[in-house]
């Protein structure tokens, strides 16, 4: 089956996404809607996966805090920062939730290396982070994009959020993914501008070539 491209600019709120993801699952569960790939913005929200404990919100501010049942820690979401949601179906490629987050990763990696952006991921720490730019090693390596996933019969839901210009203010308040003494950036803050539809085109095409590796 064709998998779906979606993609919507305005604010999609929190619980109706998850509702909604839902509700697809089961629809490729029994095939009658096709894989969806589903590019979105929230409005300013922390959520809580699975493995988030209370301390990772260090202090208590005007956004508010969701716990909710995808993998992973604490995450700061709002304007400015592409969400890209994956209902995959894996019992039609190989099932392997490892493998699949990898090639998220490395869809992403891809894509800023694009823009001449160094990145990489660690074993010990889910998500993709920034080492360098134009050949240039940082000092310390940025946290750009997390993922959490969960899944049903096989079927991938929620995924990747990635940093284009959100309010990186915003991230003082959680140690984001469970880490301390971390810092997380932005294309904005690398100096690179790229739009929202860019980002949705660029990032699905690579995506998509590097899904056919998943079998």
């Amino acid at each position: 089956m064709t998998i779906e491209i979606k993609k919507q600019y305005d604010l999609v709120d929190y619980e109706t996404s998850v509702e909604f993801m839902q509700l697809r699952v089961n629809q490729i569960l029994n095939k009658s809607k096709n894989e969806l790939i589903w590019f979105l913005n929230h409005d300013h929200i922390y959520t809580q996966g699975t493995s988030a404990v209370e301390n990772e919100i260090l202090k208590k501010n005007k956004i508010r805090i969701v716990k909710t049942n995808r993998g992973g820690k604490t995450t700061y979401h709002g304007p400015g920062q592409r969400i890209v949601y994956f209902m995959i179906d894996l019992n039609n490629k190989k099932k392997d939730i490892r493998k699949f987050i990898t090639i998220i990763e490395k869809s992403l990696m891809d894509f800023l290396k694009n823009y001449q952006i160094d990145s990489t991921t660690y074993k010990e720490r889910v998500g993709i982070w920034v080492t360098g730019k134009n050949g240039k090693k940082f000092n310390h390596e940025e946290k750009i994009g997390a993922i959490g996933l969960r899944l049903k019969n096989w079927i991938t839901y929620h995924g990747l959020s990635f940093n284009i210009k959100p309010k990186m203010e915003n991230y003082k308040f959680i140690n984001a993914c469970g880490l301390k003494n971390f810092r997380n950036t932005s294309l904005h803050e690398l100096d690179i501008n790229v739009t929202e539809e860019n980002f949705d085109k660029e990032f699905s095409l690579i995506f998509l070539n590097n899904l056919r590796n998943l079998k």
